[in-house]
């Protein structure tokens, strides 16, 4: 059992940065596969960015790629997402999820996925 919980989100203009924090609590961060997802409102949740527990493989939306950058700091126990280049089209919920190592199945869909945070709101406008 694992337990997440975001936070960093926020309002900021087109352009700008936030950086985004996914605390990992109840089991050790380096045992799971994390990835970050985000749910705009009407639209189906879709996968922003996934790595691995070492770091060295990460896997990024088209949409995201070059403005987003995910990446785990195992000592804290923290996933991270800084987005830069902020666009409208941003604006979501976004999530943390988490898959045990032993599902042997990191970087895949979202189904693949069985912990999940609670959602920090991210808005982007003028």
């Amino acid at each position: 059992q694992v337990h997440l919980v975001e936070s960093g989100g926020g309002s900021v203009q087109p352009g700008g940065s936030l950086r985004l924090s996914c605390v990992v609590s109840g089991n050790d961060i380096e045992n799971y596969c994390m990835g970050w997802f985000r749910q705009a409102p009407g639209k189906a949740r879709e996968m922003v960015a996934a790595t691995i527990p070492s770091g060295s493989t990460s896997r990024y939306a088209d949409s995201v790629k070059g403005r987003f950058t995910i990446s785990q700091d195992n000592a804290e126990s923290t996933l991270y997402l800084q987005m830069n280049s902020l666009k409208p089209e941003d604006t979501a919920i976004y999530y943390c999820a988490a898959m045990h190592l032993a599902l042997n199945r990191c970087l895949g869909p979202e189904s693949a996925y069985n912990y999940w945070g609670q959602g920090t709101q991210v808005t982007v406008s003028s």
